[in-house]
């Protein structure tokens, strides 16, 4: 698993420390001194085979004089030196070690390479090169070069950057903001950001993840971890490089539009992860994410005695695409009730400067209870006539004693300009997020419902494929793999037409033609039907056919499409004498004068694979630049939710005399589009543009589709760069057990997380005590909910479902190691099931589904006195023996045939 043995990274039990150094300003010497003023007084080796001792600390020449092995080495070593310090640690059975030295090289025959070789051996953990190190103030560990140890708290940071680490640390000490822990991970060389998220979702110290991110290297591996995390507790994300122009030389509207900034919010979106924009922001955002835990809705209220500051705090909310609440008739009333007659009658509901705290909490107490409203901002302008103080506090008592009752409270934020330090106390003991502007409250308001919004998303688990569509995939493929035959990039016209027309996706009649005299011919029943013509060039080699003058349009007459046609083809010779010149396409003229351009694609993005585009079309679409992304798989409700992160979503509903657009119909092409991509793993750019659409329905008027041979060495099936997994419905399957009864067998999915109580009241004391390796008397929500959501990139469950009675039976699990080598189970059945042949049947499911993945082994631990578990691994294959560090767990082992 991922998390193997990070523990003894941040809580280790004894240290050894290459390369401490006495000399000045080295990198030894600062995290020597580190070490011992952060407060560790556990077991602590330096080496250093030049001096006999270093500030009083004997020291030894080579770390194989130390009595027993470490649990964590620091190197700081030249890097010449750094691979045999590695294998010497990993064959000591060191279980991790943090790499400072920077330097190591990268690929084959670096220094890296071989460091990464000899850890992996042996199961050594590496986190680096190239990176500051660890900091643990908990543990009273700091393991690094950083300026000063941070205070004990509850933020986890995982930092790509040594600098902005060191310089967080710094910043939140300004702030008294504290840390469960800090990680710079360099190069990332083992230890990455999957790992740690892993590490920090199951850290009961940690409430919140921090990331500072530059760039991700395993895509499947970090969104896997990250939706995990996300759904367990906030993971706040900061991302450097946002007006990098990567896209500029793409082929494709799509691949210009969804430039790399892009794809990685869309992968944040799709993992529940919230992105902001600076340092600032982080803090910010973590802190009020930990303090509401709750909103049902994105509806604010503005309570306010000044109204110009409630004004901008409107005026804000409308700029961050917020949502004003609209006060009912009976909140009117109950404000009329204890308000003064000039109150604003309206939101902002502004009580007038000479408020004081009855009046506040008062407007207060009914804005809570009013059921239109999902959060309220309080918002104070000190004055003369009432203390800013003491209505704070009225706020604060009233918030407290109004959550204190209610299992879902409605939040409340404040706004206190020029607050002294003492107001930010009251709120904070009360739980109640505080600002010092209107922008920044209206920020925090808005950044839990994005928050909210992409927790939301991660319920949703598409299908492989969705049962909305039923593509002709033999013709799609078919199509595709000549095309990849012969070595070409783009499909022509023709077959994209085709490609198109297997996913059902309606679009205009295509002919060629191969001369002017043929297209003349052709043309001939469209005309006679009252139908004028588009001409375009027809070559493999053009793709913008515009720019070659390949284009005609509005052809009324068979002389008309002669000499455009001519024309066409003497401008494409001309302009790319290179070019295979085929003929050209002939195609009838759409006219819908009121149909929106669209624009649908998929972009290859080299880190998280596949993207979906979706956006405003035409020729000015890079110019518009109205799009969103989103990694597939798609379903309907993913798939609308892309239609609605765009500006022109609001003119598909309608307006004046232009009916809308049917969104059902729109969000099902995307959704196809999503499968095509799905199925077919060698098209890596699809742009549809335009995609008309008006209340008439939809139309692709013209697409081009980029196409490249699948690389080898891709492990499991499906698509092997997809990011998110889809739900493998696959595999669901029904089976029989010994008394005659059918029950279904599936993939777990979020929603079975309601079956586990009754589940969970059906199992045993003795066989939970089996399963856990301890008593377990409760579960709660997150604990739950890690067994439920899972996304099937690196963990696998089925369930057996009572289809009948809709009762969970039983549960069997794997989850793989950070290699996607080994998986470990784990399986749990309703104790009065035992017999029936449901476990034997789950774990034929696991084992037959660990080899369709490629994993070369299964592994599992069970108590030695849990002998059914044991006899039926032995009737299944596996070898089983005692565990080498625990005499009451065995260890069970089946290898699996390539």
């Amino acid at each position: 698993m991922s998390t193997y043995r990070l523990d003894r990274v941040f809580s280790p039990r004894s240290v050894a420390l290459i390369g401490a150094s006495p000399r000045e300003k080295s990198v030894g010497r600062a995290i020597l001194k580190n070490l011992r003023d952060g407060g560790w007084s556990g077991p602590l080796h330096l080496i250093n085979p030049k001096h006999p001792e270093i500030d009083g600390i004997a020291t030894l020449p080579d770390l194989s004089q130390v009595s027993a092995p470490p649990d964590l080495v620091i190197i700081s070593s030249p890097p010449a030196t750094v691979p045999d310090v590695v294998a010497q640690s990993a064959q000591m059975g060191v279980s991790a070690a943090i790499i400072i030295t920077a330097g190591l090289g990268h690929g084959a025959g670096s220094l890296s390479e071989a460091c990464e070789q000899a850890a992996r051996l042996k199961g050594l953990r590496l986190v680096g090169p190239n990176c500051i190190g660890v900091l643990a103030p908990q543990a009273h560990l700091n393991a690094s070069f950083a300026a000063r140890m941070p205070a004990a708290g509850e933020l986890a940071l995982i930092s790509q950057s040594g600098a902005i680490a060191a310089g967080l640390v710094d910043w939140a000490a300004q702030r008294r903001v504290g840390f469960s822990a800090i990680a710079s991970i360099g190069d990332q060389l083992d230890v990455d950001f999957g790992d740690l998220l892993d590490y920090f979702a199951l850290d009961r110290g940690t409430r919140a993840i921090l990331l500072y991110i530059e760039s991700i290297k395993n895509a499947r591996k970090f969104m896997s971890a990250a939706r995990a995390a996300a759904r367990v507790k906030p993971v706040v994300v900061v991302k450097a490089g946002r007006q990098a122009a990567g896209a500029k030389a793409a082929a494709t509207h799509t691949g210009a539009l969804a430039g790399a900034d892009a794809v990685y919010a869309a992968a944040f979106h799709r993992a529940g992860l919230l992105r902001v924009l600076d340092l600032g922001e982080l803090f910010d955002a973590a802190e009020t994410l930990g303090r509401v835990r709750h909103l049902k809705g994105n509806r604010l209220a503005i309570l306010t005695n000044g109204g110009g500051l409630g004004v901008l705090a409107a005026d804000r909310l409308a700029d961050l695409n917020g949502t004003l609440a609209e006060l009912s008739p009976a909140t009117r009333s109950a404000l009329d009730r204890v308000l003064p007659p000039t109150w604003s009658k309206s939101n902002p509901v502004d009580i007038i400067g000479d408020a004081d705290e009855a009046r506040y909490t008062a407007a207060l107490e009914a804005l809570m209870a009013a059921p239109e409203i999902d959060a309220v901002l309080v918002a104070n302008v000190q004055t003369a006539i009432a203390p800013a103080a003491g209505i704070a506090t009225g706020v604060a008592d009233l918030v407290r004693r109004v959550h204190s009752h209610k299992p879902q409270p409605k939040p409340v934020f404040a706004l206190w300009v020029g607050a002294d330090p003492q107001i930010a106390a009251t709120f904070n003991a009360a739980d109640v997020p505080h600002f010092e502007t209107e922008s920044d409250a209206v920020r925090g308001f808005m950044q839990i419902v994005q928050h909210r919004a992409a927790i939301d998303a991660l319920m949703q688990t598409p299908p492989s494929l969705p049962s909305e569509i039923a593509p002709d995939k033999a013709t799609a493929r078919e199509v595709v793999a000549k095309a990849c035959a012969g070595g070409r990039k783009w499909l022509d016209p023709l077959e994209v037409s085709a490609l198109l027309r297997a996913y059902g996706i309606p679009t205009v009649e295509t002919l060629l033609a191969r001369s002017p005299e043929e297209a003349a011919a052709a043309a001939a029943p469209f005309l006679a039907a009252g139908q004028s013509l588009v001409a375009k060039i027809m070559s493999r080699e053009i793709v913008h056919k515009s720019d070659v003058g390949g284009v005609r349009l509005n052809l009324t007459s068979a002389q008309a499409v002669h000499s455009a046609v001519a024309e066409i083809i003497a401008n494409a010779q001309r302009a790319r004498p290179d070019a295979n010149i085929i003929g050209v396409t002939l195609q009838p003229m759409i006219v819908r004068p009121k149909a929106h351009e669209l624009i649908v694609g998929i972009a290859d993005d080299p880190t998280f694979g596949p993207v979906i585009c979706f956006g405003s079309g035409g020729t000015g679409v890079e110019v518009i630049n109205d799009k969103a992304l989103a990694l597939p798989p798609l379903d309907l409700k993913l798939a609308k939710d892309l239609i609605g992160r765009t500006r022109i979503a609001r003119l598909l509903r309608g307006y004046r005399d232009v009916k809308p657009v049917d969104e059902d119909a729109l969000a099902l092409i995307l959704v196809k589009i999503a499968q095509l991509a799905a199925d077919l793993p060698e098209v890596r750019d699809l742009d549809i543009n335009p995609l008309l659409a008006d209340a008439g329905g939809l139309l692709a008027l013209d697409a081009r589709v980029a196409v490249a041979r699948l690389e080898a060495g891709a492990k499991g099936p499906g698509h092997p760069r997809f990011a998110v997994r889809p739900y493998p419905s696959e595999w669901e399957r029904t089976l029989a057990l010994s008394d005659g009864r059918r029950i279904v067998a599936r993939p777990i999915r979020p929603e079975d997380e309601a079956l586990y109580p009754e589940f969970l009241q059906q199992v045993s004391p003795q066989d939970l005590r089996l399963r856990f390796f301890a008593p377990m008397r409760e579960f709660s929500h997150a604990f739950i909910a890690r067994l439920t959501q899972i996304d099937y990139a690196r963990a696998m469950a089925f369930v057996a479902i009572d289809a009948a009675h809709h009762n969970l039976l039983g549960v069997v699990r794997l989850h793989s190691d950070a290699n996607y080598e080994a998986g470990e189970y784990a399986i749990l059945l309703r104790s009065d099931l035992k017999g029936q042949g449901l476990g034997w049947q789950l774990m034929q499911l696991i084992i037959a589904y660990a080899k369709s993945e490629g994993l070369k082994r299964i592994e599992g631990q069970v108590l030695t006195e849990n002998t059914v578990m044991l006899r039926m691994c032995e009737e299944l294959g596996f070898h089983v023996a005692h565990d080498r560090e625990d005499p009451t767990v065995m260890s069970a082992t089946l290898a699996l045939a390539a």
